[in-house]
This record gives structure tokens, sequence and C-alpha cells, in this order.
């Protein structure tokens, strides 16, 4: 179908599909720049104040398991601030000149999905926002405090994640290889920068996660299962004796 900006009620975007409707649309206020200059300084922030909390609580922790908290600590903000936003807002995205719904609009332009009521991706996010952005600071929580549920939780956590991201790269390259259908701009920063390198995070870093916690919980099992066996061989022996 070609585009035709004077036979749709809707004003004309510059999203992919170019005739997909967007209820609303309002070009975004602030420039690119901006915007991600806001996002990097608000990530920035959320790791340095984790960074000062950390060192307060647990001034030994190693440097692999700050690296997960504060992961795990940006995590959770996104999933339930940001993520969480989108869905709260799911209906009007389109006309939001507020800081998050601006930087929604600019990632919509590597998949428009976000912007015309996709029923899966406002099920994947709900799923996120709820469970996943509470959960990630729990786990970090349990990190600094050295709890004894941490790994089974970090792996529940990670796996989530990697199921979720999975599904999100899987369907829209069902659409567009089978569907024919383009829900990014033409433009290789926008499909390699925003669609793939931003969502890659919640591929690799789970998946690391999830193995360090499987390890971690094998030696564990492995070293219980040794101390009941010592621990029967000599109740054996002092029957014996």
């Amino acid at each position: 179908m070609a585009y035709n900006a004077t036979s749709m009620p809707y004003p004309p975007h510059p999203y992919y599909p170019l005739e997909v409707q967007i209820a609303g649309y309002l070009a975004n206020e602030w420039s690119v720049p901006t915007l991600l200059a806001i996002f990097s300084a608000g990530c920035a922030s959320i790791f340095f104040i984790t960074y000062l909390i950390v060192s307060q609580v647990r001034q030994n922790l190693p440097t692999s398991e700050l690296l997960t908290v504060l992961w795990f600590v940006l995590s959770g903000c996104i999933h339930f601030f940001f993520e969480g936003y989108y869905v709260y807002n799911f209906k009007s995205m389109g006309g939001l000149q507020d800081l998050f719904g601006q930087l929604w609009k600019e990632y919509a332009l590597s998949d428009s999905r976000y912007l015309t009521l996709d029923p899966f991706v406002l099920c994947m996010e709900t799923i996120t926002a709820v469970f996943w952005g509470p959960l990630s600071l729990t786990v970090a929580h349990m990190i600094t405090t050295e709890h004894p549920l941490r790994h089974p939780f970090q792996i529940i956590v990670s796996l989530g994640q990697l199921y979720g991201d999975v599904l999100y790269f899987a369907t829209s390259m069902f659409d567009h290889f089978i569907a024919d259908k383009q829900y990014s701009r033409p433009e290789a920063y926008y499909f390699w920068c925003y669609y793939v390198l931003m969502n890659a995070f919640w591929i690799v870093f789970p998946i690391l996660l999830i193995i360090s916690s499987v390890r971690t919980c094998g030696r564990a099992f492995a070293a219980l299962n040794k101390m009941g066996r010592a621990l029967n061989t000599n109740g054996a022996l002092k029957k014996e004796l």
C-alpha cells in the first residue's frame, strides 16, 4: 500500500511501515543528542548511587559481584520505570512529549510496534515491568547481603529476561521474513544500534549469569553430597567401634 498522507485520518510520521496508523502522533520536541545524553546521564547516575550504597553496606564485595549488582539495579530501574511507563501509557504513546515518551518514540524508529498497540509487545513489557523489574532489584539486594537464595533467584530473573528478549527478536524476525512486515526504518543506525545492540545486553548478560549461577549451585550440591557421604561414613565407623 502506497503511503498517502491525504487519504489517512492520522498525522504523517517517520515510522515503518509508512502506512501504519499512529493516533495522535506528535514529533519529538527535543533533539536526538539531547535525549541520548539525558538517558546516558540517568544510567550513569544509577550506577554511581548504587556504587555508593553498596560500598557502604558491603565494603569487601568482589569486583565481579559489584558489576553484577550494578547490572541488576540498572535492569530493575529500566524494567520497572521505563518499560512500566510504556505499559501504563501504551494507548497514547504517539503524542507524549515528556522525557520517557520522547525516548520511546525515538526507540520506536527501530520498532514501530511500540506505537501501534501491538499485543505481543504490550504483554511482554507488562511481564517485564511487573515481575523482572522488582525481582532484579531484589537480586541486587540478595547479592549485597549474601542471601542464600541469591543464585536461584538470579537464574529465574535472568532466564525470564532471556526468554522475553528471544521472543521479542523472534516475533519481529517472523514478521520481517514470513509476513513481509518491516518495523524499522531503513537506516542501519536504527536497526543495529537501537534494535540489535540495545536489546543484545539482555541476551548476553543473562546467559553469562545463568551459567555462573548453575555452576555455583552445582558446586554447592557437590560439596553438600560430599559432606553427607563423609558424615555417613563416620557414623558407620562409630557404630562398628
